[in-house]
């Protein structure tokens, strides 16, 4: 017999032995046994497929009326429903922790990134048992589960190769199957792959054709048929997450050429022309109006002339990448219809994790570390210029300006983290679901949240939420299944209270009111002023009458006002916001925030063929002296190869042997490139070889000497005349006697960069004023022995 409903609440689903004769010969007439029956959901629960795009605005997609071309967008509008008023929580980890867990980000130790938690309850990172993952759920509720794409949901000192893997997608994330990369954003043409736990290179080089959205969808295509041959009674929950199209904006030319020309009129009149298109759409009411431009936000008129060819570039190529995206997207949809299981798929298409993106600066960015290091000023407009044909390729890392960011989320305020406005937090979604939905291209206006998404799940499946998961008492879903106006376009909206927080960016939405307060300006990431938290000015709207959030009406309706700035308090309490923080470079530094870090002490002992080691997983660095140290055994002719790398193409150092001779190079951004090298090569026999930079000190990214050691003896020096002060990477990683991803020097590419020698050993010290040029025995002994 089949689990009861009372069963499923406690999950995994107590197996219960049925009573009856016991005989002891099976050969006996009276042996009987039930047969064996697979756990499956009830019957008629759907095949479910979530896919989540990265940082697109409301404004972008042309299914919202965008000027992105997203045809499997529209092919699934026709077919479902649109939801227009859908909302995120303005930043990707947030919403990710959100969707997957159908609870608040706070609630799930979620209150940022995670490169920027802290040891406050809502700002972890650390997701409680009490609150189990909606795959978990339906796994052990007889789903097949598989998970491609961005995973930014692993505390980043559990991101290591031995984890631990509790918050992995295939540890206690709930998924049988995981194929893609940890963090916030990867390399679309080189990125960092995971199969399950496992390190894996990509199949192929960006020459030989190779993009990771194309790669994320093969795999799920390939995953779906598998499933659908072998298991085609039980039903699956696929969660396609591409990178694309937050940062860096890769696409191939012939994408980007389709747009050429179509946004030389810039920012303010794509929005006039966007917001045309929303109103004809219907997606957005006739009686709405389009919002101002801030002041923070500069005019198209006001950008250099010599400036907006490159301007024009960074957008034609972001909306060559979304449709790229969409276009994969949809090969996982015409898969589903080739076996026949579209139909009976519930398809929850959301265009976004928050609104579109602004953290590429007034300018945008061919190397958007640049303003992630404070940086921004090395990229001068003579510099954007000198890179106009090479926006989307290989060799930029690239990201568009403010005002693109501001257009994409027409007809709103704000943009991504600016989690008080509808320009941060609302973003198009659709629901394609013919065995359950009877209308065709119909539109939803209830007010509905990413948490909303898996209590949904769970009702169109015929589930009960679990009370209990592996013996841990749950704490109850805080969304709101949309279930109940899938069939009713008129039905009173279920979900009428949320509160929004990001960097103490805040509001509350209360029964077709919210009252928000902007507190700090997303792309102003080092430095600034930022008021009070009690000197915030909070704005009213009357989102029944004021679609777009454009009349405030604090001034009109003070007591309306106060009202919702207490119930604002009353969730924040509620859900674990407060205390509000709004730093931001400070929550980088672990011993700042007060998270845990992998690497201990000033020294750190390294073994040939560690890699995929994230700037969490190895001691920092920056803007101190360091010193790298490696013994190798070389024979025979000439050694060449990596030792150590941290970084990549973007950013990064390496201690390498190029043409025989000890080399060491610093790359800042891409933009300098510092290369010390060795007077003499590296003789045959066992040897040390070490480098050492001496910050110059008196602050952040400054430069140092490096001078190059053989066996203690002095071979080489040099200068490095800047270093990166905060980040070399977000997903390049530390490779020991070789290196993956692309690479810090030119002089190697991945495939050819293993150290033909033997490696012995590497370590690295940090604060190395004083130090000795030569490691003893013992001294590697005892950074050894400090590690364990």
């Amino acid at each position: 017999m089949p689990p009861d409903a009372h069963a499923r609440t406690m999950l995994p689903i107590p197996d219960r032995p049925a009573p009856g004769l016991t005989t002891y010969d099976a050969k006996d007439p009276d042996t009987s046994f039930p047969p064996i029956e697979p756990l499956l959901p009830p019957e008629g629960a759907p095949n479910v497929l979530v896919v989540l795009l990265d940082d697109v605005g409301f404004g972008a997609s042309s299914a919202f009326g965008g000027p992105c071309r997203t045809p499997t967008a529209e092919r699934l509008a026709g077919g479902g429903l649109r939801f227009n008023r859908f909302h995120t929580t303005a930043l990707c980890a947030p919403t990710r922790q959100a969707l997957l867990t159908g609870r608040n980000h706070h609630s799930v130790g979620m209150g940022s990134i995670t490169e920027t938690a802290t040891s406050a309850p809502g700002n972890s990172s650390l997701r409680p048992n009490t609150k189990a993952p909606l795959p978990l759920t339906l796994r052990l509720n007889g789903y097949s589960t598989a998970q491609f794409g961005k995973c930014h949901e692993v505390p980043v000192w559990q991101t290591s190769p031995m984890g631990p893997f509790d918050a992995w997608p295939t540890g206690g994330g709930g998924f049988e199957t995981f194929y893609g990369f940890i963090g916030g954003e990867n390399n679309q043409w080189d990125p960092a792959l995971y199969d399950g736990t496992t390190p894996v290179e990509p199949p192929a080089t960006a020459e030989e054709g190779y993009h990771l959205t194309e790669d994320l969808v093969d795999h799920a295509c390939a995953w779906v048929r598998q499933q659908k041959a072998l298991m085609p009674d039980r039903p699956f929950f696929v969660y396609l997450a591409p990178g694309a199209t937050h940062a860096p904006h890769h696409v191939a030319p012939e994408w980007i050429e389709k747009y050429r020309g179509m946004f030389d009129d810039g920012w303010d009149v794509q929005r006039e022309r966007i917001f045309a298109r929303q109103q004809e759409l219907g997606v957005v009411p006739a009686e709405a109006e389009l919002t101002t431009r801030h002041d923070e936000i500069p005019a198209w008129d006001e950008m250099p002339d010599d400036l907006k060819p490159v301007l024009a570039r960074e957008m034609e190529t972001y909306a060559g990448f979304l449709e790229h995206t969409d276009v994969q997207v949809g090969r996982l949809v015409d898969t589903l219809e080739d076996l026949e299981v579209l139909d009976d798929t519930l398809v929850i298409y959301i265009i976004g994790d928050n609104g579109a993106s602004a953290e590429g600066t007034l300018q945008g960015a061919f190397n958007e570390m640049a303003n992630f290091n404070g940086m921004a000023a090395l990229e001068t407009p003579e510099f954007m210029r000198s890179k106009l044909d090479e926006f989307g390729s290989p060799s930029s890392y690239g990201h568009y300006a403010v005002g693109w960011a501001w257009a994409m989320d027409t007809p709103y305020q704000w943009t991504k983290q600016v989690a008080s406005h509808w320009g941060g937090t609302r973003n198009g979604t659709i629901v394609h679901w013919p065995g359950g939905i009877a209308e065709r291209g119909g539109l939803r206006s209830q007010f509905a949240h990413v948490v909303d998404v898996a209590p949904t799940v769970l009702e169109a499946a015929g589930l009960p939420e679990p009370t209990t998961v592996n013996g841990v008492l749950q704490s109850p879903m805080e969304g709101t299944s949309m279930l109940y106006a899938f069939s009713d376009a008129e039905a009173s909206e279920r979900h009428d209270l949320q509160y929004f927080e990001m960097f103490g960016n805040r509001g509350v939405y209360h029964r077709g009111w919210s009252a928000v307060t902007k507190h700090r300006t997303p792309w102003v990431m080092v430095g600034g002023a930022v008021p009070a938290f009690d000197d915030d000015v909070w704005e009213l709207y009357d989102g029944v009458a004021d679609f777009s959030q454009a009349h405030d009406l604090a001034a009109a309706h003070p007591d309306v006002l106060a009202r919702l700035q207490r119930l604002w308090l009353v969730e924040a309490t509620k859900y674990q916001v407060l205390p509000l923080d709004d730093r931001v470079a400070e929550r980088i530094d672990p011993a700042l925030a007060g998270r845990p870090t992998l690497v201990h002490g000033t020294s750190q002992l390294f073994y040939p063929g560690m890699g995929r080691l994230s700037e969490n997983s190895v001691v920092s660095v920056k803007n101190r002296s360091f010193a790298v140290t490696a013994e190798v055994d070389v024979t025979g002719p000439e050694a060449r190869g990596v030792l150590i790398a941290q970084g990549g193409r973007f950013g990064g150092w390496s201690m390498y042997v190029h043409d025989g001779r000890l080399s060491f190079t610093y790359n800042v951004l891409g933009i300098h490139l510092y290369r010390v090298t060795s007077d003499e090569p590296v003789p045959d026999g066992t040897h040390q070889l070490r480098a050492e930079l001496a910050y110059d000190g008196g602050g952040f990214g400054k430069g140092g000497d490096v001078t190059l050691y053989q066996d203690g003896t002095l071979v080489g020096s040099g200068r490095v005349e800047a270093t990166q002060p905060l980040i070399f990477s977000a997903d390049e990683t530390t490779d020991v006697g070789y290196e993956s991803g692309t690479t810090v020097s030119p002089d190697y590419s991945a495939r050819d960069s293993r150290f033909t020698g033997r490696l012995h050993w590497v370590q690295l010290d940090v604060g190395t004023e004083d130090a000795d040029h030569f490691v003893s025995p013992e001294e590697r002994l005892r950074v050894a022995m400090a590690r364990q």
